[in-house]
Parts: C-alpha cells; sequence; structure tokens
C-alpha cells in the first residue's frame, strides 16, 4: 500500500540546507516512517548555486523567491533556515495559509517576534532545529536524571565555544550584521546552551550577564558570560565564544548533583562522562560512556553497538520523530512554544547584560 506524502519546501540553502536537505533524505531510510518524504520544493538566492543543490539533494523545483512556497497548495510543510530576520515573516506567513512549520535557531529576533510566531502557530504542528536534544548521550542524561541517578541537582555549567571570530580574514556574513542576525554568538550559540538546560535541569527564572565584542568595529558580541538560577535551586554559569581558541564546535556541560555527575562535549559526541556518588568512596570516577547500545535513547535507529553516529544524525532523528508524531496526533519538542521559552531566557541576559543587574526571565 502506498503511503502518504508529506511535501515539502525547503527556504534556505547554505550550510543548514545542505544538514536539512540531508535529513529529509535519510530520515525515510533509519526510521519506519508512516509517510513518504517528498522534497518538492528548495528556495535560495542566487540561481546558479540553487540550482546545484537542488541537483545535489534531488529536490524538485527550486524558485528564488520563498513567498513561492506559501501559496502553494501542493506544500503540506515549510522547513525554514533563513537568516535569522526572516524567520518570522516566513513562519508566520506559512502558518496562516496553514502549513506544517519547521523553523531553524533562534526562533525570531525578539520576543514579541517569537510570542506572534507562537499565536500564528497555534493551530499547525511545529518544530525547532534545536537538534542536540536528540544527540544519544544527551538524551542518555536526560533519561539518568529522570530516573533520579544524580539526584538533587546543585549546579549546571554550560560552554559553547567556537573560534573563527578570531579569524578577521574571513569575509562578513549576515550574522555578524545584528540588523540580520539579533545579536552575535548570543543568538547563535547561547540559544542551543539554554534550550539544552531546559531540556534536562527546568526552568531559568533569572541570570545576569555580560558580554564583550573583541574584534574592533565589529558590531555583535563576539562572547556572552551568564549566571542563572533554576527553578530547581540549582545554580547555572553559561559561557558562549566565537573566540574560544581551541575549540572548533565545543558545546560542552557538566552537571553536578547529589548522586552524582554527568559531562558531555559535543566534540566527542559519542560518549557521556558519568560519576555515581553512590559508590564507596575509594571507587569513585568518572566512567567514560560510549552511548552506542541498543538499550540506549535513539542510536538503536542507525547502526550496531560501537558503530559511531555523527552530527548529521541528529537533524535526522529530529525530523523522524516528528514526522513520527504527526502522524500519530502527538505533540513535539521542542516546538515554538518551547523556543519561546528559549528566547525569553536569552532576553532576561540579554537586558541584564545591559542594565548590569539580575533580571528575573518572564513568560508569556
Amino acid at each position: 500500500m502506498s503511503k502518504k506524502e508529506l511535501r515539502v519546501a525547503l527556504l534556505g540553502t547554505g550550510f543548514m540546507g545542505k544538514a536539512h536537505s540531508n535529513a529529509w533524505c535519510q530520515a525515510g531510510h533509519y526510521y519506519d516512517l508512516p509517510w513518504k518524504l517528498r522534497r518538492t520544493l528548495i528556495c535560495g538566492r542566487g540561481e546558479a548555486a540553487l540550482n546545484e543543490i537542488a541537483t545535489q539533494w534531488e529536490w524538485e523545483e527550486s524558485s528564488t523567491d520563498w513567498r513561492a512556497a506559501i501559496d502553494r497548495k501542493d506544500i503540506d510543510a515549510v522547513d525554514i533556515c533563513l537568516p535569522n530576520y526572516l524567520h518570522a515573516p516566513a513562519a508566520i506567513a506559512a502558518a496562516e495559509a496553514g502549513k506544517i512549520v519547521l523553523c531553524e535557531k533562534p526562533l525570531a529576533l525578539s520576543v514579541d517576534e517569537a510570542r506572534a510566531m507562537v499565536q500564528a502557530a497555534r493551530g499547525v504542528p511545529t518544530l525547532v532545529w534545536f537538534n542536540y536534544r536528540r544527540v544519544p548521550a544527551i538524551a542518555y542524561a536526560r533519561q539518568l536524571i529522570a530516573e533520579g541517578r544524580l539526584g538533587k541537582i546543585y549546579h549546571y555549567n554550560a560552554t559553547y565555544f567556537q573560534q573563527w571570530g578570531a579569524d578577521t580574514s574571513r569575509p562578513p556574513t549576515w550574522k555578524m550584521d545584528p540588523a540580520l542576525a539579533g545579536s552575535g554568538v548570543a543568538d547563535d550559540l547561547l540559544t542551543h546552551s539554554l534550550d539544552l538546560s531546559m531540556y534536562l535541569n527546568g526552568p531559568i527564572t533569572e541570570g545576569i550577564a555580560t558580554t564583550r565584542t573583541f574584534a574592533e568595529g565589529r558590531s555583535v558580541d563576539d562572547a556572552i558570560s551568564a549566571l542563572v538560577n533554576f527553578e530547581n535551586g540549582s545554580l547555572g554559569r553559561f559561557e558562549a565564544s566565537r573566540f574560544g581558541i581551541g575549540c572548533k564546535n565545543r558545546n560542552a556541560f557538566d552537571i553536578h548533583g547529589s548522586g552524582g555527575m554527568l559531562r558531555f562535549n559535543l566534540e566527542d559526541l559519542n560518549r557521556l562522562e558519568f560519576l555515581d556518588a553512590s559508590d564507596p568512596s575509594p571507587e569513585q570516577g568518572a566512567r567514560n560512556l560510549l552511548v552506542t547500545d541498543m538499550k540506549h535513547p535513539i542510536f538503536p535507529n542507525f547502526w550496531r553497538p560501537g558503530h559511531i553516529i555523527g552530527y548529521e544524525h541528529t537533524f535526522i532523528a529530529a525530523l523522524a520523530e516528528f514526522v513520527q508524531c504527526l502522524a500519530s496526533g502527538q505533540d513535539f519538542h521542542p516546538n515554538f512554544a518551547d523556543a519561546l521559552k528559549v528566547q525569553e531566557a536569552l532576553d532576561a541576559l540579554q537586558q541584564s547584560a545591559k542594565a548590569r543587574q539580575w533580571t528575573p526571565v518572564t513568560h508569556s
């Protein structure tokens, strides 16, 4: 029996366009999906480059105007990986046209935009590409916390360091323009850390932050440091930087509780360090777990034990689980409402950096 088709339009190319295209290609190869994923339309700038990526990833049609996807009746879902300033107009237009909407992070340039997006999309399924939730090691960390293995949480510390911002010879991109990106490293990297912290440790209630721009003449932040309080009583510390020399993509966290410790670094994404404080004191030490067992979350959809996965699999897993939720009528996370909470925490930290004082997180 033939499967129902989900006809998608991808808005945007570039690095994320490649990651998303691969997910749309591969999700049905690894997961037994109830729907067939049809790559109907891809939209982007520059006709020659657009045609090249359309051919490479087997998109049926292409257009240099993202609005072409909105009015077409043969498009069921719109996947947005455009520059940040276009997230709100594209998502709101797609939602108002009754499309399923997937959107890259950050959700928007501001809390007001994010709230408008949530309101517009109340009647349609949504996904936000906080893809690191689908790293098996991170999903397993959440499982251990839910099982009580860490006990009462005391500290949540996170860093997201890259080093490319220090290379001033690189041609400027839209990520260096506050009108197009919102901010610099805060919107780009810190949002990932905030989402993971709330996924693993619950809501943030207040925070204080400071930012730095190290490159002369640059108009966005190169680094941000923040202290936060979580609703569960734990303390949090965040740092994000594009000047983290020696780190190519170090998205890392460590969590300390009465029952143990967890530590993760995306640069070694198949591994999770776990210390069990119930072990006798002379025997206590962090175990470096290889999270590639058939009993670990997410991983069994891909390979056999010990056969590691990569960055691209996080997008595949997120998309596949989203499609499964669409077919079953279940809620998917992270959705627009989840991403709004990230936007609200980010906004509080950015306000605190300007006011130089602790600032509460205001939720809708």
